[in-house]
């Protein structure tokens, strides 16, 4: 929604004071459907040029991000740590029956409860992989750590993909908008010999290209870019998360101090405060009590 709402902002503002500067919207209507043809659809031919048909699929798919904001909310963080709670604790009850869980989570009762976090297969086979390595022995802290931080270097890489294409476009476009502009002024010249209030209204159509150019980068793709960032960076977050919970429970830490850690590395505006997440895994406890 607030995404929306900038947009509305960028062109209230933008075209509001040039008519309120006395400015005729005539000319720009006029020449847009050339302008944004040839400019709208160079920057899009490039963006086809400089990337594979999976990256151009997972770009589109992530534009949506900008309205909808990120993924993983306040109960989602407090839902992780009440599994991770569930699972460190099962793990060092029952190092056996923990193995059904993580082979099968599709199948395990205890990541039913959670189906968002269960329909995110980054989020499982994290927590699956590094559970299955400690109960294999390989439980060294220092690297384990190292090898998820590994690991989500390079999930972070891929999903920055996006935001790095569309900052691609956005650099891009300016110089698309005086490829528009320089065609118009070619086009102005071949009617030189017209009056000059013909030569300057093909000007100033001319002249909207440039304008195109910059305002479709600094005023939409640019911040397009720019949010998917944030929000790529916001939902990173979240498997940093699992990342400490795991790490501490390797170093042998009490499971609640465990989850507090992860409490604790959860960003503040998504973070459960300490009294709600103890009645949330008290709640836990309750059910696999009955």
């Amino acid at each position: 929604m607030i995404g929306i709402i900038g947009i509305i902002i960028i062109f209230v503002m933008v075209f509001g004071g040039y008519l309120a500067a006395g400015g005729k919207m005539g000319i720009i209507l006029k020449s847009l459907p050339y302008e944004i043809t040839m400019i709208g659809g160079a920057a899009v031919g490039a963006f086809v040029i400089s990337n594979d048909l999976s990256s151009i699929k997972h770009t589109v798919k992530d534009l949506g991000k900008v309205f909808k904001g990120a993924r993983w909310k306040h109960d989602d963080y407090r839902d992780l740590l009440c599994l991770l709670f569930e699972l460190v604790r099962l793990a060092r009850q029952n190092p056996v029956a923990i193995e059904e869980h993580i082979e099968a989570p599709s199948e395990s009762a205890i990541f039913s409860r959670y189906p968002k976090i269960l329909d995110d297969h980054e989020a499982i086979d994290l927590i699956c992989d590094t559970m299955r390595s400690a109960s294999m022995n390989y439980d060294d802290p220092h690297q384990v750590e190292e090898v998820l931080e590994k690991r989500m270097e390079t999930n972070n890489h891929h999903a920055m993909h996006s935001s790095h294409a569309l900052q691609t476009v956005a650099d891009g476009l300016p110089a698309l908008g005086i490829v528009a502009a320089v065609l118009g002024v070619i086009k102005t010249m071949g009617s030189i010999d017209q009056p000059p209030e013909i030569l300057g209204k093909m000007i100033g159509g001319a002249l909207v290209g440039t304008f195109l150019g910059v305002f479709l980068a600094y005023g939409l793709v640019g911040p397009f870019a720019s949010k998917l960032k944030t929000i790529t960076e916001e939902d990173g977050h979240f498997y940093q998360l699992i990342r400490e919970v795991l790490v501490a429970n390797l170093h042998n830490h009490a499971t609640n101090i465990c989850i507090e850690v992860g409490r604790q590395n959860t960003p503040s505006h998504c973070r459960p405060s300490y009294s709600e997440l103890e009645e949330a895994i008290k709640a836990v406890k309750q059910k696999d009590a009955a």
